[in-house]
């Protein structure tokens, strides 16, 4: 089976130079050797006695131009059989990739035609296999055969920057020909093939700053000393065109932004060269004084910057220092500033950069100076001691009145100032001192006591006399020194045991003393006994010569029935000038002691409990009787709180209950219901009923009163009063606690006395009422009750 291609004198030119000229004809397909083999066949030519030959060449791909933009399908090649006579009995079959899809053949003919535009960027070839086969029988009449189909490529893929745009950064003040950065475009096209995958580069825009190499895309710096203060941003666009940038080559862009950085270039200035400023001498130290300002182009830590005092401060002053933030110089106060003294400073300060770079040292001297004055304003200052501190020594036998120092203080701004002194009382609560207002003569005002308080620190006050206000302080320290005033005592309370086996010359107790005061020399104490106990035939006392004493037996054979507390009286003498001294008792208990002389019991009770019960026997026959104590004590109480119900009439005792009743009563014309005589009138002599929980021995506590009636109405009062506060005291209802007595008396002034009909039912009248007859219609109703024996007798 042979391919035949018409288009094989473009396509295949580079193979057709390997032919001879009579051999350009069909390709034979043989399967002889390999999966396709092709055989290209030439026909005879006339005038020579030549015969058809048939030649084995290997060949195996068609070419198809990618990107065909023709309506029509593009003829491929064709396929032949030696076994097709040209009678139609041979049917060509086609299989394979794109088979019928793209590729389509006619089954008489052997043409092949692709359908379809094809692209060697989405598939570069196509592997297809051809068969012969008798259209009768469908049977092959040559074994099946593979070849492909190359798809052949065009330029028609521009160049692309896949990784654009692009951003870099260099350092400006670059030296010409710096690497910034490299660019890269692809072309989808074949690079195998011609040139249309053959990309160079150049720039559209950023000269003449930068350039860009044109093979290999590298980005340069094309101007030297580029300066980031002036411009610190550029923008390239950079251009990629394949066919080795000829013309008809296609192309594509990208843009490149390159950002200069920052590089120490520039040093610091000042802004002003010479400032002033004005600050009062009452400044506190630590203060700020001035900030000074510098300016340097660059940034952050190009334009960090130091500042320094060069001169003008040789006391130390003032301190400068660098604001982090805003990179200012500011000068702070270290020492107080006194106008009487210097009233002016010229500050010499210079300012630098904190991180030079050596490669642009050449641009100059990386550092400025500027000259700052600082005037010191005068202000009223308050009185400055002499000394702060006023160092004094008193003793504390010193009398009241004792001059123990004076204090000095003056005015800083007028000599002349009249100066006042006193003493800070919150410093000086128990007052021990005074103080000379004019002259500061410190003097005691107490006895002083070393031992109470042995440093007095107080604050010494110093005001000018025209202004008050204006206070300066000072410190007095009084240290008080010692004598001798206080005798020396034990050093502890001791409790000395004797045991009952002691022998002569056993040490009991070994003893030391305290003594308050503090002498130069240390504390020397003597110890012996009193001359009462010195003659005693039972202890003795050695004096050890180092601030202690010991105490012995004299003899043996101690015994607690004899005598079982002993009381020694010691003498202890201390070296002070003049000597003290003190007595002091030890006690000493005999004691019972085991063997090894461990006490055991130091008691008379304890040696009798040891005759008689245990110990253990005697806790719990205690125990028993208090016990039995204690229930006899509940039952009295229990009986003594059984009291007897009270009277009906204490049960009412509005004082103490609320007695309620439902009964209505018929005004003053009901006089069953309650005899009310004894509350209208204070005339009624009543007998208080006994108190059932009270025994009936007790004489009556209640005696006859006066008619108040008879009495002055000044006077009334008064024994009304008092017999009703005689009343409540001898009252035996009455509660132990103070109460509130409360009395609704309205006096006797009335000739009528009492206008109630209850209290004329019990009580006989003379007195004529008809005179309310006389008073007008309005007392008519009381003259009907009272002005006749009839109306008297109303109610009878």
């Amino acid at each position: 089976m042979r391919l035949c291609n018409p288009q094989i004198y473009s396509v295949v030119g580079m193979v057709i130079l390997f032919l001879y000229p009579w051999d350009i004809g069909c390709l034979g397909l043989s399967s002889g050797s390999g999966p396709l083999t092709h055989r290209l066949q030439a026909s005879g030519i006339t005038g020579t006695a030549m015969r058809r030959q048939k030649r084995s060449w290997v060949w195996n791909q068609f070419f198809v131009l990618e990107e065909n933009m023709g309506s029509d399908p593009l003829y491929v090649g064709k396929l032949h059989s030696d076994k097709d006579n040209g009678d139609g009995n041979v049917k060509y079959v086609l299989s394979g990739e794109g088979a019928s899809s793209i590729f389509v053949i006619d089954e008489s003919t052997g043409d092949i035609h692709a359908t379809k535009r094809l692209d060697r960027e989405e598939q570069a070839y196509y592997t297809l296999r051809a068969e012969v086969l008798d259209r009768d029988t469908n049977r092959p009449l040559e074994p099946e055969s593979e070849f492909i189909v190359k798809v052949q490529d065009i330029n028609d893929n521009e160049p692309k920057f896949l990784d654009g745009p692009y951003t870099a950064m260099v350092p400006e003040m670059s030296p010409l020909g710096t690497s910034v950065l490299q660019v890269a475009a692809t072309d989808a096209d074949d690079p195998t093939y011609g040139n249309s995958a053959r990309v160079v580069y150049s720039i559209l825009q950023g000269q003449p700053y930068f350039s860009v190499e044109p093979k290999t895309g590298i980005i340069r710096t094309a101007l030297p000393n580029m300066d980031r203060e002036t411009r610190d941003q550029y923008v390239l666009v950079i251009q990629a065109k394949d066919m080795v940038g000829q013309m008809g080559g296609l192309s594509g862009t990208t843009s490149v932004t390159i950002t200069l950085t920052d590089v120490n270039d520039n040093p610091p200035r000042f802004s002003r060269k010479s400032s002033q400023y004005t600050v009062q001498e009452s400044l506190p130290i630590e203060s700020v004084v001035a900030k000074i300002k510098a300016v340097d182009a660059d940034l952050d830590s190009n334009a960090e910057m130091d500042f320094r005092i060069m001169d003008g401060d040789s006391q130390g002053t003032f301190k400068i220092s660098t604001d982090q933030d805003t990179q200012e110089g500011v000068i702070t106060l270290q020492k107080p500033l006194d106008f009487e003294t210097k009233a002016s400073y010229a500050l010499k300060i210079e300012v630098t950069n904190r991180n030079i770079d050596p490669q642009f040292l050449s641009l100059g001297p990386f550092s400025d100076i500027a000259t700052v004055r600082v005037t010191v304003a005068d202000v009223d200052e308050p009185p400055v001691f002499t000394s702060p501190l006023n160092k004094m020594v008193v003793s504390e036998a010193a009398k009241v009145g004792t001059i123990i120092g004076s204090v000095s203080a003056h005015d800083p701004d007028t000599a002349t100032s009249a100066i006042r002194y006193s003493i800070d009382r919150n410093t000086d609560l128990e007052r021990y001192f005074n103080i000379d207002a004019t002259t500061g003569a410190i003097s005691t005002a107490k006895l002083l006591d070393r031992e109470v308080n042995a440093v007095h620190n107080i604050t010494i006050l110093a005001m000018e006399s025209h202004d008050p206000s204006q206070v300066g302080k000072g410190i007095a320290l009084v240290t008080v020194m010692d004598v001798n005033d206080n005798a020396p005592m034990f050093a502890i309370e001791y409790e000395t045991l004797l045991c009952e086996s002691a022998i002569p010359g056993e040490i009991i107790q070994t003893i030391s003393a305290v003594d308050k005061d503090e002498p130069l020399s240390g504390h020397r104490f003597l110890f012996g006994l009193t001359t009462t106990a010195t003659g005693n035939l039972n202890f003795t006392l050695r004096d050890n010569k180092d601030n202690t004493a010991s105490i012995m037996t004299k003899r043996g054979g101690f015994s607690r029935r004899e005598q079982a507390l002993y009381q020694l009286p010691i003498l202890i003498r201390d070296s002070g000038s003049p000597s003290l001294s003190s007595t002091n008792t030890l006690s000493i208990r005999v004691c019972h002691c085991d063997p090894d002389g461990v006490t055991q019991s130091c008691s008379a009770e304890a040696f009798m409990l040891s005759a008689g019960l245990s110990t253990g026997a005697f806790v719990a026959i205690l125990a028993c009787v208090l016990t039995l104590l204690v229930f006899v004590l509940l039952i009295v109480t229990m009986q003594r709180r059984r009291k007897e119900p009270l009277t009906l009439e204490e049960e009412r005792d509005v004082r103490e209950n609320i007695v309620r009743y439902d009964d209505e009563g018929g005004g003053e014309e009901d006089t069953e219901a309650f005899d009310m005589v004894a509350l209208r009138n204070l005339n009624v002599i009543q007998d208080p009923k006994a108190r059932r929980d009270v025994s009936p021995d007790l004489p009556t506590l209640f005696t006859s009163r006066l008619a108040y009636k008879t009495l002055p109405d000044n006077v009334i009062f008064r024994e009304f009063i008092w017999d009703r506060l005689k009343d409540a005291d001898v009252d035996p209802s009455a509660p132990p606690y103070d109460s509130l007595q409360t009395y609704a008396f309205e006096g006797s002034g009335s000739v009528a006395e009492s206008l109630s009909s209850l209290e004329s039912l019990s009580i006989d009248s003379d007195q004529n009422y008809d005179y309310l007859s006389e008073w007008g219609p309005q007392f008519k109703k009381l003259a009907d009750l009272y002005g006749s024996s009839e109306g008297r007798n109303l109610f009878s």
